[in-house]
């Protein structure tokens, strides 16, 4: 993954994984809302909603790498869906729920 200081969208994507505990869910757009006017300069947009595209992105590749679960209507996006592209809609996030044993 990303180095998180190299991009204020993985710096608060990574916070919100951090602050939300599962099965607490998150919309990509709270991300791309948290950037500040400065850090929204930086990464060359005017708006959060340029962001979008970005941050549903990110999360598709932490998603691979097995760092976050991504929903859609309540449910974990499966291996069978392969493209970012084949999801129409709204998703949300969350931090991958460990196993009791993991505790």
């Amino acid at each position: 993954m990303a180095d998180p200081d190299s991009s204020p969208v993985v710096k608060h994507l990574l916070m919100f994984l951090e602050n939300r505990q599962p099965p607490k869910t998150f919309c990509p757009s709270e991300v791309a809302r948290a950037l500040s006017s400065d850090e929204l300069q930086s990464e060359g947009v005017q708006e959060w909603r340029q962001l979008m595209p970005r941050v549903r992105r990110l999360a598709w590749e932490m998603r691979a790498n097995g760092e976050l679960e991504v929903l859609q209507r309540g449910e974990v996006i499966g291996d069978t869906v392969v493209s970012l592209d084949d999801l129409k809609g709204p998703i949300r996030i969350r931090r991958v729920q460990k196993e009791m044993a993991d505790a």
